[in-house]
Order: C-alpha cells, then sequence, then structure tokens
C-alpha cells in the first residue's frame, strides 16, 4: 500500500468514529449529574478576590491563610479549606473553579464559584472594592452562555436545573455599618427597613436563577456577627454580653425574614426547594460548648492581633502588620478576626449537608443533590 493510500485509510477510519459524534452535535453529561454554583462573600469566596484590583483587607493570598490543608494560599479566609470546598466533596464533584480568571467553559460543567469576600446583597457595600451579587449574578449569565454554547440549550437547561445553588450573603451589608450603626440605624423601623433592603436584593437574586432553570437553593443563614473577635472589641464597657447586642439584633432580624421569605418562594415557585442552615445557632453552641466539639479556644482567634486577636492583621500585609499566630488552627473556632478555621468550616459543611431539620431545612443538602 502506498503512503497515499494509508493515509487516506486511516483518514477514513478516523472519520468513521468522530460522524457519530458530530451527528450528535453536542457532548452529553450522566442523567445524574449535579453541579453546585456558590454566590456570596468571605465564606465561599475560593479565590475570585485575588484577580481584582482591590486592597488586601478583602484578600487572603498570602500566608499563613491556607498553610492547613493547601501549603500556600488560596484566597481562601481560612487555614485551610472552606465550606463549599466539602460540600463538593462530599457530592463527589471536583474542587469548584472560581470565576475569575477566566477558566476553560469545560469547568463549568461542574459549576463554577462566583463569591467575592466584603461582597453584600446590596450594590453599595464596598462598592468598587468587591465583586456584589449582582455582577456575580451577571458572571452566572455568562456561564450559562458558554453552557448553550458546549451542550445546546436543552443540554444547558437540563444541567441547570438538576444543579445546586449556594448562597452565603448579607453579612457584609451589616458588617459595614459598624462601628457606627446606632447613628445610622436609630430605630426598629430603620433596621427593619434595611433588612428589607438586603432581602429585597436577595429575592431579585434567587428569581433569577431560578427564572434560568435554577430549582434547588442552599442557604448559609447569618452568624452571629456581634460576636465575631473582630466586633467584640465594640463591646461598650460594663456590658454584660461579650458580644455586640447592636450586630445581633440585625442578624436575627435578618434571619427571620429570610426564613420568612424562604417558605413564600417555596409556595409561590413551582419545585422551588432549598436547604437553609442556622448558622447563628451553630456558632453560638461551639461558643458556649467548644470542648463538646473539639475547640480550646471560641473567644480569640488564631492569628490576628490585640484583644481577642479581633484585629484583622493576620499575615501582616494590611494596615495594621502586627500580629500573631496560633501553632494549632484545629483548636480554634476562629482562623482569624472574622473567619473560621477549616475544622469549624468542616462542621457546618457536615451540618449543612446531612443536618436534620432543626438545623438545616426543609431540606438538607445530601437530598436535594440526590433528589
Amino acid at each position: 500500500m502506498t503512503r497515499l493510500g494509508l493515509f487516506i485509510g486511516v483518514l477514513v477510519f478516523c472519520s468513521s468514529l468522530l460522524i457519530p459524534f458530530i451527528l450528535r452535535g453536542y457532548p452529553s453529561l450522566p442523567n445524574e449529574h449535579v453541579a453546585l454554583f456558590i454566590f456570596g462573600d468571605s465564606y465561599f469566596d475560593a479565590g475570585n478576590n485575588n484577580h481584582i484590583n482591590t486592597t488586601t483587607h478583602f484578600q487572603a493570598n498570602f500566608r499563613p491563610y491556607g498553610e492547613t490543608f493547601f501549603d500556600y494560599p488560596t484566597g481562601r479566609f481560612s487555614d485551610g479549606r472552606i465550606i463549599p470546598d466539602f460540600i463538593a466533596e462530599y457530592a463527589k464533584l471536583p474542587s469548584i473553579s472560581t470565576f475569575l480568571p477566566t477558566r476553560n467553559p469545560r469547568d463549568t460543567y461542574n459549576g463554577v464559584n462566583f463569591a467575592s469576600a466584603g461582597a453584600g446583597a446590596l450594590v453599595e457595600t464596598h462598592q468598587g472594592l468587591v465583586i456584589d451579587l449582582e455582577t456575580q449574578l451577571s458572571y452566572f449569565n455568562i456561564v450559562e452562555k458558554q453552557l448553550k454554547d458546549r451542550l445546546g440549550d436543552a443540554g444547558a437547561k437540563k444541567l441547570l436545573s438538576q444543579a445546586i445553588y449556594m448562597f452565603s450573603i448579607g453579612s457584609n451589608d451589616y458588617f459595614s455599618l459598624f462601628p457606627s450603626s446606632s447613628s445610622v440605624l436609630q430605630s426598629d423601623t430603620s433596621k427593619k427597613e434595611y433588612v428589607a433592603m438586603v432581602i429585597g436584593n436577595l429575592t431579585t437574586a434567587i428569581k433569577e436563577v431560578y427564572e434560568k432553570g435554577g430549582r434547588k437553593f442552599g442557604f448559609l443563614s447569618l452568624g452571629p456577627l456581634g460576636c465575631l473577635p473582630s466586633v467584640k472589641v465594640l463591646v461598650p464597657a460594663g456590658s454584660t454580653s461579650s458580644c455586640l447586642a447592636d450586630a445581633i439584633d440585625l442578624v436575627k432580624l435578618h434571619n427571620e425574614a429570610l426564613s420568612k421569605f424562604l417558605q413564600e418562594l417555596e409556595s409561590q415557585l413551582k419545585e422551588f426547594r432549598y436547604a437553609n442552615h442556622d448558622f447563628y445557632n451553630s456558632i453560638i453552641e461551639r461558643i458556649e460548648n467548644p470542648s463538646e466539639y473539639g475547640f480550646k479556644e471560641a473567644m480569640a482567634c488564631c492569628c490576628g492581633g490585640g484583644l481577642y486577636r479581633g484585629i484583622l492583621s493576620c499575615g501582616g500585609k494590611r494596615a495594621i502588620k502586627d500580629y500573631e499566630v496560633c501553632d494549632k488552627p484545629s483548636e480554634y473556632l476562629f482562623f482569624d478576626a472574622d473567619h473560621f478555621t477549616e475544622t469549624a468550616n468542616k462542621q457546618i459543611a457536615e451540618l449543612m449537608w446531612a443536618g436534620t431539620s432543626i438545623v438545616t431545612g426543609p431540606y438538607n443538602l445530601k437530598t436535594l443533590f440526590e433528589n
């Protein structure tokens, strides 16, 4: 056989293998495939803020962040993994890629992480320094188009309808008010109106995802912001509590409004299902009974400076350079002044994944992934 004949034979053989895929038009995914899309703030940010023009206050891409698990700083505000990392593991998914920097569209099959440290539901929260929720949704629109281009309209619709959408948002909308919240929100009415704005923006985001096919959602409600090491330093002398009451009040108002709002959506939107984790009581329980959860320290954080190590100086790259860091982060509830250790993140992720309806309801994430 001549070289030309051999070449033609190989070409015909290869073409016979490719034709079925060409005729199929688009790649297909397993019927049971469930992607994970992540929106939110520093509790969920896996490194998006590494790639935006912001201050180091909203970045964690320096040591000792990441040292426990990754052995290098990834941009996660923890000594290791954060909640979405564990959820992906439990769902048998690879680590979910951040939206930034631009990834291969094929990565989007398993989902995308859009979360940004410092982000709020309100555009005005740390405006210009973070990726607010509205912008995160615009990035989701880009991913939707990429999925349609690769999977076709029907394939993309199927993936989006089976996916889980996780949200951790709102903390910064309230956190940004302190220490001057008493002058900003002086009455119960003004507090409720502010909470209504935050919940309203979250409502808009959820409905937008729903309109694109999203049906299954997971929420991390707000934790006890007034008990974070960075906020406890603001507690007035002589107070009967070590936590800042004004911050606790706002969190409780928000969580009550969120719970009511989700119940309303469940009754209004066909096939809408959700898992809402009681983050507030999960953290309070660990602050009050640390040894029951394997912690030796639940008041001060592992890395920071000042009282409770509550100054966000961990790593020495921010405005204040002086800091201390503990030897064993796993013994601490808090890693830095505002965020949790990998050990704490894993415990919360386990509750979101398989917790009873008392802590995560009406469904848990495991149920949503499997059904």
